[in-house]
């Protein structure tokens, strides 16, 4: 009996030694865990840093902005003669093709005007037939004093000759020299009629006389004038800023609409003054939106470095040349053309931001580029079109029977 009590109580101790030494156990082990937590975590930001700069050092070199809006040409659509608005055939956020009809004015007091003009012409052709007619006219004035001129001529020679046998008076012979120096006179005169006459004809057709030709031109101003009540796109884009309303009576000069072609657009992306060392002209970029997000990306080309940082063109430049004067660094605008598929497929807008990445590998180009302005239409036809040159032909053969 005595004999199980002590193994009981050996049993118990025992139970309570592995009952403190338990949690000690497990309080020692904790700690080794964090070190192999930390160890892995060191060894994994080993890794990526490791990683990052492999990648950093095997890319390309670049620079990049999110300073950067997309730009585009805004072409204003003016009134270029006075009139009353009769018809709007476009309207803001519509596309228009180039040649599209935009806007018509009451053309009554054109027509009427072209109508004038036209009259005017036919009557300036009618007088270059008369001038001509004059010409023919004098001629044969001058035929026929010399037929008088010669008739005088024989009769005084022959009433000289009947004077000397007495078979005439004195007064007959002196008569007959009298109708000489009339006839000379008269011949004379047709010769200056005839000079008179080719003056305003001689060496011109009814192409290109004076007169005809300040007629032509009267018609095709009227022509011209006619044309701008009819105002067309100049440039295929959409349409933006109508201010014009039917009815409204609009002067020259007027702005009425404005037309953006968006398939010609840009990026101007501000860099900093320190990133402008390696960019040069025609380095490839790429070009983010938040308006298509990391889905699309568009890519362009340099076109050039503006000619000044912002503050130079500023409205209100800075003064640096003062006491207080703390340096801060400037950013100079960066022209980046788009690709025009691109802008077909996914258009953009004028003034969207846009985030900015160029490749600065490549430093063979300049600093500044050489592209030109964007060219485009224009409203109407300088000459007010074919149709004006057919009815101009037409009114000359109407009214010219015979010309030179």
């Amino acid at each position: 009996m005595k004999n199980e009590r002590n193994f009981d109580r050996a049993e118990a101790a025992d139970d309570q030694e592995i009952a403190q030494a338990l949690p000690a156990t497990i309080v020692r082990g904790k700690p080794r865990a964090r070190k192999v937590g930390f160890a892995l975590l060191g060894g994994t930001a080993l890794l990526a840093a490791a990683g990052y700069g492999a990648l950093v050092l095997l890319s390309p070199p670049s620079v990049e902005t999110d300073d950067a809006y997309v730009g585009g040409d805004i072409v204003s659509i003016t009134a270029r003669e006075g009139g009353t608005v009769l018809a709007l055939h476009a309207d803001n956020t519509q596309q228009v093709r180039q040649g599209a009809p935009l806007i018509d004015l009451d053309p009554a007091t054109e027509d009427v005007a072209l109508a004038s003009a036209e009259a005017e012409l036919g009557r300036t052709v009618r007088d270059f037939r008369s001038q001509n007619a004059a010409v023919d006219e004098a001629s044969a004035e001058i035929l026929q004093a010399r037929a008088d001129l010669g008739k005088a001529q024989d009769d005084l020679t022959r009433r000289r000759a009947a004077a000397a046998e007495g078979a005439v008076s004195g007064e007959e012979v002196s008569h007959a020299n009298d109708a000489l120096q009339v006839s000379r006179a008269n011949l004379t005169l047709a010769a200056a009629k005839r000079a008179q006459a080719a003056s305003a004809v001689q060496g011109t057709s009814v192409y290109d006389n004076p007169a005809v030709l300040a007629a032509i031109t009267n018609v095709r101003r009227a022509a011209i004038s006619r044309a701008y009540m009819h105002i067309q796109a100049p440039v295929g884009g959409i349409v933006a800023q109508r201010t014009v309303q039917l009815g409204q009576r609009v002067a020259p000069g007027t702005p009425l609409m404005a037309v953006v072609p968006i398939n010609a657009l840009w990026v101007d992306a501000n860099f900093r003054e320190t990133q402008l060392k390696d960019l040069r002209v025609g380095q490839p970029a790429s070009i983010r939106t938040d308006i298509y997000g990391k889905s699309v990306t568009f890519h362009g080309k340099v076109l050039g470095l503006g000619a000044g940082s912002g503050n130079a063109f500023a409205l209100l430049p800075p003064q640096n040349a003062s006491g207080n004067w703390i340096k801060i660094v400037q950013r100079v605008p960066v022209r980046i053309a788009l690709n025009p598929s691109e802008l077909e497929k996914t258009p953009l807008r004028i003034g969207l931001s846009v985030d900015v990445k160029v490749a600065t590998g490549d430093k063979s180009g300049a600093l500044v580029g050489g592209a030109r302005a964007p060219s485009g239409g224009v409203q109407q036809s300088i000459d007010g079109g074919p149709a004006v040159e057919t009815q101009i032909r037409r009114i000359i053969a109407q009214n010219m029977v015979s010309g030179r």
